[in-house]
């Protein structure tokens, strides 16, 4: 069965992702990358920028594309207007599938006025809007920003847009399904919802209501061509994550959850 990994990151030689990828049992390089890829047949994944805007420093292995980030150390020293100009430089390269919007970091909803002409640039080029969705890492963060009601708005002004709910939301998980399942225009990513390398039949036993919880909501949404498979890596195991998808996904629908969706959704195959 051929995945994507709609969602990873991609920083080889930062000591903190070193560290996400030993604990996970990986090793934060191209090489292992690559070859863990050819283990699990997994065809190409999707690097949610974490380099900064200009696009020279968005160079990946051939079987990685990128969303470019507009994140929280960008916006530390320049203002969104200013970032317009380099978003479409990227958008311009075929390797540069999206855009990533980082609101509980930054601090902004994704309906302020500024996120406009970013919304105009993606239907322009017809490349998705991913949005970091849900609880956030670490305690500086706002997750007022990140709740995935807000998203509900963006993608009624903006119909002509995708856009991809990252992390499903989670822990809100009820109102998630609910944007999911309404909006014709939003997906949503499945990743970072395991950290580390774990016993996943001794976490099915600890935390059995919330995972049958996170499975009944994906359910509610009735809706797989909206689900994609993502890992969040290096936070977390491969092998780990393909088992929880694929307990949380009936076995008809893995073909379109772990390959077809991400496929349609970031136009790559």
């Amino acid at each position: 069965m051929k995945i994507i990994d709609a969602h990873l990151h991609f920083c080889p030689g930062y000591e903190h992702f070193d560290l996400l990828a030993k604990a996970a049992e990986h090793e934060n390089t191209a090489e292992h990358l690559e070859k863990t890829y050819e283990q699990h047949e997994i065809v190409g994944g999707i690097v949610m920028g974490n380099r900064g805007m200009e696009p020279e420093r968005h160079q990946y292995p051939k079987f990685l594309r990128y969303c470019i980030g507009v994140d929280r150390s960008y916006l530390n020293g320049h203002t969104l207007e200013e970032s317009y100009d380099l978003i479409e430089e990227n958008l311009k390269r075929p390797d540069c599938v999206g855009i990533k919007l980082y609101p509980g970091y930054n601090r902004t909803y994704i309906t302020d006025e500024p996120y406009e002409p970013v919304y105009e640039l993606a239907a322009q080029y017809k490349k998705p809007v991913a949005v970091h969705m849900g609880q956030t890492a670490g305690s500086k963060a706002y997750i007022k920003y990140s709740h995935p009601l807000t998203m509900d708005e963006a993608a009624v002004r903006h119909p002509d847009v995708q856009f991809v709910m990252c992390h499903f939301g989670n822990p809100w998980l009820m109102d998630a399904a609910a944007v999911v399942e309404k909006n014709e225009n939003v997906a949503a990513d499945l990743s970072g919802l395991l950290e580390g390398k774990v016993d996943f039949t001794a976490l099915l036993k600890k935390q059995r209501g919330y995972l049958e919880i996170l499975k009944s909501w994906i359910g509610y949404c009735d809706a797989p061509e909206k689900f994609m498979f993502g890992t969040d890596w290096p936070l977390a195991n491969y092998g780990d994550y393909i088992e929880f998808v694929k307990w949380l996904i009936p076995e008809t629908q893995w073909e379109q959850v772990f390959y077809k969706t991400a496929a349609n959704v970031y136009r790559i195959g």
